[in-house]
């Protein structure tokens, strides 16, 4: 796979420019603090994991010219676990609110509901009558932008 120099191997692969922004929020190895150094590049598990996430492939068939598949899911626990998707987002958001002229915390919110679909069964399903639709509500807290505050909760 050509890495940084032509255009990304798939649709789901970060750009240069991208890259430069995000590069700075993942957090850093420290090797004062010992281990084995890095196996893959973190732009490589990070576009394997934007793979995964975008198709809504399973880990298990992510292909191989990209991480395999443990490696990313490891690194992608890792990084739920310890917030950095958290802080990546939350200073993306800022960053476009400051581009848009915006205060970088926003004052207002607006809670968003979306009616799914769902196959599954069990008590989380319900009807929507409003929509007629069968499935499942999930909610978001959104600014007035439309960027998320808060992550989908099932109810």
């Amino acid at each position: 796979m050509c890495v940084c120099v032509c255009k990304p191997a798939y649709d789901t692969s970060l750009t240069d420019a991208q890259w430069a922004v995000i590069e700075p929020l993942l957090p850093r190895r420290d090797p004062r603090r010992g281990g084995r150094p890095l196996k893959f590049p973190r732009r490589l598990v990070l576009d394997t994991i934007l793979y995964v996430l975008g198709t809504g492939c399973a880990w298990r068939l992510v292909p191989h010219d990209l991480v395999p598949w443990d490696a990313a899911y490891r690194w992608f626990r890792a990084w739920t676990a310890d917030g950095t998707w958290d802080r990546v987002h939350d200073t993306l958001r800022e960053r476009v609110r400051i581009a848009d002229g915006r205060d970088p915390q926003p004052s207002a919110a607006v809670l968003d509901s979306q009616s799914v679909r769902t196959s599954e069964g069990g008590e989380s399903v319900g009807f929507d009558a409003g929509k007629r639709v069968r499935g499942r509500k999930r909610h978001l807290l959104v600014d007035t932008c439309g960027l998320v505050l808060r992550p989908a909760t099932p109810s």
